[in-house]
């Protein structure tokens, strides 16, 4: 195995962490975004530093007697060196003004730890050789994101920091009523069924052929990455990123598609075009439409993106043509996709949309409107999914309907919230949603 002259760590740093919120115990905040009680690598630090967090979650003042009486209860003082070391540590640094340089050093140190054992089970699987190329790249990158992500939900934290945290939450649900829990779809009454698209959600969207997946996913994509500057990936298995990039020009310059296929376009309709193409060149959109992407290729790429550029959003277009490394029933590689594509969500701690096809079996009921039942392929889908939304043109199949380019946004299970039905205005020459004026 590795063979590691010295463990990474500075004792001196960890030390002076802890000192600096004996002098002040307001830097504990600014802290604790940075650092979590394993970062430290001595275990009497970590029990001091767990000790600091459980006073200022009961809002008490932090400083030597307040950390020795509670050490003292919890017959924890003789495990970090009794009061003599508590209060020694006071002494540590003259003033806490530099505490989150010592943070960032503590951070560091027990990063490159992280690594040195992530490195360590890397070796250990090449060696033993047990599993195919693209199942190994994968977890070996999974362990690498894992060592060198910044985040909490990694580690286990106690029953009264996660209560705390949920209190928070609801807490600012209810100071900012009506304020979007995540990112705007760009259609009013949807965003206020749905809260916006939530952080780890795994949403389908699914629809039979020419209801308009694509352009109503591409509609969202636009609207985020254009207007509201987001960065995010469409990874686009079915059309080129050259198809994708007209149909956003049509939708979001509003310019007709057929004009733009045909070359035939009026001065205002260039001038438009021109306008629009820039505005989408400077955004943070990232469409990749590689053919035959396995659920490995796209783990590998999102992780890579969300490294690069903290993406915030991935859609996937479409679910079905997500290739399986392994080859047997359907049915059950659905399910392994969209098992993965759910824990990639929770992994990135972003949203993840994935388009779906229906079965057939649509088409042979008189109600055609869609059912959870006819997801294609796997029920998966549906216990995998937080949200699961059709879409449904009653023009579709009965042309002289008075309800002419109205879609029904089906909200069919909503893990979170209420299910419903919004309606959006399809403009065909544009394809292009949009909301439905009221009157």
């Amino acid at each position: 195995m590795l063979k590691i002259p010295e463990i990474p760590k500075n004792i001196e740093a960890e030390q002076a962490v802890l000192g600096s919120v004996l002098i002040n115990d307001e830097v504990l905040d600014a802290i604790s975004e940075i650092l979590i009680t394993e970062d430290f690598y001595r275990k009497s630090h970590r029990i001091i530093f767990e000790t600091m967090i459980g006073l200022h979650n009961e809002r008490k003042s932090i400083d030597s007697i307040t950390i020795t009486d509670k050490l003292l209860k919890e017959k924890k003082l003789t495990q970090v060196g009794g009061i003599a070391f508590i209060t020694a540590l006071a002494n540590t640094v003259p003033t806490a003004v530099n505490v989150m340089d010592y943070a960032k050093i503590v951070k560091e140190k027990s990063v490159l730890r992280k690594v040195i054992t992530a490195a360590e089970n890397i070796i250990s699987k090449a060696i033993n050789n047990d599993c195919s190329l693209d199942e190994f790249t994968d977890r070996a990158e999974s362990l690498m994101l894992q060592a060198t992500k910044n985040s909490k939900e990694q580690n286990t934290v106690s029953i009264k920091e996660q209560a705390l945290e949920a209190f928070a939450q609801i807490e600012d649900i209810h100071e900012h009523k009506g304020k979007l829990l995540g990112l705007s779809t760009g259609f009013t009454d949807l965003d206020k069924l749905l809260s916006g698209l939530k952080k780890s959600d795994f949403i389908i969207i699914a629809a039979r052929p020419s209801m308009g997946k694509t352009a109503f996913a591409l509609n969202i994509a636009s609207y985020l990455a254009v207007k509201k500057h987001v960065p995010l990936a469409f990874f686009s298995l079915e059309m080129s990123s050259s198809q994708l990039l007209q149909r956003i020009f049509s939708s979001y310059g509003i310019i007709p598609y057929e004009n733009m296929k045909t070359g035939n376009l009026n001065n205002a309709e260039w001038d438009q075009l021109i306008k629009i193409s820039d505005a989408v060149a400077a955004s943070q959109l990232v469409i990749n439409d590689t053919v035959g992407l396995n659920v490995m290729n796209i783990r590998s790429i999102a992780r890579k993106l969300k490294r690069e550029k903290d993406i915030e959003l991935i859609i996937i277009d479409y679910l079905q043509l997500i290739q399986s490394a392994k080859r047997e029933n359907r049915n059950q590689e659905i399910s392994e996709i969209s098992r993965a594509l759910k824990l990639l969500a929770r992994e990135l701690d972003i949203p993840i949309i994935a388009l779906s096809q229906l079965s057939r079996s649509v088409e042979s009921r008189q109600n055609k409107k869609p059912m959870l039942s006819d997801l294609r392929e796997s029920g998966s889908l549906e216990q995998d999914a937080d949200v699961v939304m059709f879409l449904y043109r009653e023009d579709y199949y009965e042309p002289e309907t008075e309800n002419k380019n109205i879609t029904d946004v089906i909200i069919a299970k909503h893990r979170n919230g209420p299910i419903d039905t919004t309606k959006v205005f399809f403009h065909k020459d544009y394809v292009r949603f949009q909301d439905l004026v009221k009157g």
